[in-house]
């Protein structure tokens, strides 16, 4: 898109036609407009949603909310249906699931619904997909295409970004995603910052560094959900998400496959980065579904300087 047009005109741009413009493939383009189709549904149910319990366990063994297993179900039939999908990894099943003829091209992995256990609480909730063209048990670096979050708050909005840019859409209205902002870059350095896990689990490196943060200036921002965290860090351009190692948890809590390896492709487009304290997220191979990682994303400079503090 020329950088001439003016804000009512970007206003008007949708989805679909933003992706044709940017020049994304064919195949790839529909698969996000059916996936930012599914949003809509997904908002559906969490507005009809009783909140109550399944009254049983997910893999994991968290509590799992009916609504978790209903926005499960309603991503993977799309994706089922859409003849762009040949496998299915997900947060609510154990293995990753073959869902097409094995001919297609892309394997979708999805958080359908990041940040349930905050549904009772009316506080924002989203939705987390990464597209990949090779096997998921790789390095995030060689087999993302593309990667996209649906934030389900007072406005629905979804960020996507296909390798070319991160861009911003808000569902109106009339029901259609409408181009927000486009090409979003994080400043080198922010002001704010997200701190996961209890401080006393924390180690001193990481402790040291969250101390420099709070002795900086820099002003605390955390709900409890990864995705709204996530996207104040993207739309206030700068600032650090931090899910460190734990005394008892050394590989902290957030999935690699499901919540990690999106953000990151994300991140780094908008000109952020994303690391586990020594090593960016997109280049550690996966070697199960259920694997986690710590995590530290956000603008450069919080990144690079949570780097130094873990190695002292």
């Amino acid at each position: 898109m020329s950088e001439g047009i003016n804000d009512h005109t970007r206003y008007i741009v949708d989805l679909r036609r933003h992706m044709w413009m940017d020049g994304i493939e064919v195949e790839l383009r529909r698969l996000i407009w059916q996936i930012a189709v599914v949003g809509k549904y997904i908002s559906a149910k969490i507005h009809e949603s009783n909140r109550k319990l399944a009254g049983f366990k997910n893999v994991y063994g968290e509590d799992q909310l009916a609504l978790d297993r209903i926005s499960d179900d309603i991503l993977k039939n799309m994706l089922k249906n859409s003849g762009f999908v040949r496998e299915y990894a997900s947060e609510e099943l154990k293995e990753i699931a073959p869902i097409g003829q094995g001919q297609e091209k892309y394997i979708v992995t999805a958080d359908p619904l990041d940040g349930s256990s905050l549904v009772d609480t009316n506080l924002a909730i989203g939705t987390i997909i990464g597209i990949h063209k090779n096997s998921v048990f790789d390095c995030g670096r060689n087999s993302m295409v593309a990667a996209l979050y649906i934030t389900y708050g007072p406005l629905i909005t979804m960020i996507y970004s296909a390798g070319k840019g991160v861009h911003e859409f808000v569902l109106d209205r009339e029901g259609e995603y409408v181009l927000s902002e486009e090409n979003i870059r994080l400043n080198e350095k922010g002001a704010i910052f997200s701190p996961g896990g209890l401080r006393r689990d924390w180690t001193d490196s990481h402790k040291r560094y969250i101390d420099r943060l709070e002795s900086d200036g820099y002003k605390l921002r955390y709900s409890g959900g990864f995705v709204p965290d996530i996207n104040q860090v993207i739309i206030k351009r700068g600032g650090i998400f931090s899910y460190p190692a734990l005394k008892k948890s050394p590989q902290g809590k957030l999935r690699l496959l499901f919540e990690l390896q999106p953000m990151a492709f994300i991140m780094e487009q908008a000109g952020g980065r994303a690391t586990n304290g020594k090593e960016d997220i997109l280049s550690l191979n996966v070697t199960s579904v259920d694997q986690r990682s710590p995590i530290y994303i956000g603008s450069s400079a919080e990144v690079t300087m949570a780097e130094k503090f873990l190695s002292q």
